[in-house]
């Protein structure tokens, strides 16, 4: 089976990079594809603004320029529409934190000059009407993922609904952005059942020392979950 061009174009690039010159033969041999295909790799990485040398002849030969900086990651345009149209998204919910604008700041400082072009562009033409209805902090998302990646519980102040004010020990399963509001799925400990909790009205969050073994998610989706009630009629949002 033909190897997927980006993949194939950036293990060459690694190849290059950990120096010395490479034959057209040695990198065919070591990509699994042709002679033929190692000159059109080569031309693509110019093209992305990688300074590769060529040695012309029967043994033809590729290396990158002395003092060549390589970003560390390699995308297509494509991939940098993604991103950018990605990042404008979270600014949108995360409107008082630099983080998104600082992210687009060093993508446009790595990246070859031809997907700059792109990621100004996408820049340029994306826009986020649907505002969100409360502002999020990025650290509390950021301390949520962590937990969910590696089995951990927290612990945190909410205000529910209604305005009544609780501490809460979950192990978080998800968080989920619906309607303008980013909430978290957790397993609340102390209550021993599943709520949802609006990040907006969690305060004071922090990790509990100690890794547990996480329930077990009630529904087949967190979708199918939120429109059949929660999975009985009396759930809802804390």
């Amino acid at each position: 089976m033909e190897r997927d061009p980006t993949i194939r174009t950036l293990t060459m690039l690694t190849l290059l990079q950990s120096g010395g010159e490479w034959t057209a033969t040695e990198l065919a041999e070591r990509l699994g594809t042709s002679v033929r295909t190692v000159r059109r790799d080569a031309q693509r990485l110019r093209r992305l603004g990688y300074a590769v040398e060529a040695r012309p002849g029967p043994g033809s030969a590729y290396r990158l320029s002395p003092g060549t900086r390589i970003p560390p990651l390699l995308f297509t345009a494509d991939e940098i529409t993604a991103l950018v149209a990605g990042l404008h998204l979270i600014r949108a919910f995360l409107p008082e934190e630099a983080v998104a604008s600082s992210a687009l700041l060093k993508l446009d400082q790595v990246l070859p000059r031809p997907l700059r072009r792109r990621a100004a562009a996408t820049d340029l033409a994306t826009e986020v009407l649907q505002q969100p209805g409360a502002v999020v902090s990025a650290a509390t998302v950021g301390v949520i993922a962590d937990a969910v990646a590696e089995d951990g519980r927290l612990r945190f102040h909410y205000t529910d609904q209604h305005g009544r004010s609780s501490t809460r020990l979950v192990e978080p399963y998800r968080h989920f952005l619906r309607a303008g509001h980013w909430y978290l799925v957790a397993f609340d400990v102390d209550r021993d059942d599943w709520r949802t909790f609006r990040l907006d009205r969690i305060t004071d969050i922090s990790r509990v020392p100690g890794t547990y073994r996480p329930h077990a998610f009630p529904d087949e989706s967190i979708e199918h979950w939120l429109t059949t009630d929660f999975g009985r009629a009396t759930h809802g949002v804390a």
